[in-house]
């Protein structure tokens, strides 16, 4: 078991928590909540953190990450738990996340 953290800078805070997947043979859960600001509280910024069943791949995820955040730009605390899963299903997941997460600041 691994565990891998990522930061990354953000330009606007997120107000709405969002949970999608579910951990299991080849697939993961993420669960995206609004970031906890600094201790000046004016900081905007994400972390991922990746806890992942698979040992030795830091590189893929900071490369799926990297690719992520060129188009996300939300102060997130996000937490992947993984079994397996592929770059392509890490990328539809992170997706699905800002997706809903998006979708619950609309209601």
């Amino acid at each position: 078991m691994e565990h891998l953290t990522f930061d990354y800078p953000a330009q606007r805070a997120v107000t709405t928590r969002a949970h999608v997947g579910v951990v299991g043979s080849g697939d993961l859960e993420v669960l995206l909540s609004p970031a906890v600001a600094d201790a000046s509280g004016s900081a905007l910024a994400a972390q991922v953190v990746v806890r992942t069943s698979v040992d030795g791949y830091s590189h893929i995820w900071k490369s799926v990450l990297d690719r992520f955040f060129t188009r996300y730009d939300g102060a997130a605390h996000i937490e992947i738990n993984d079994f397996g899963a592929t770059p392509g299903v890490v990328a539809l997941r992170l997706a699905e996340a800002v997706e809903a997460s998006e979708e619950g600041d609309k209601v």
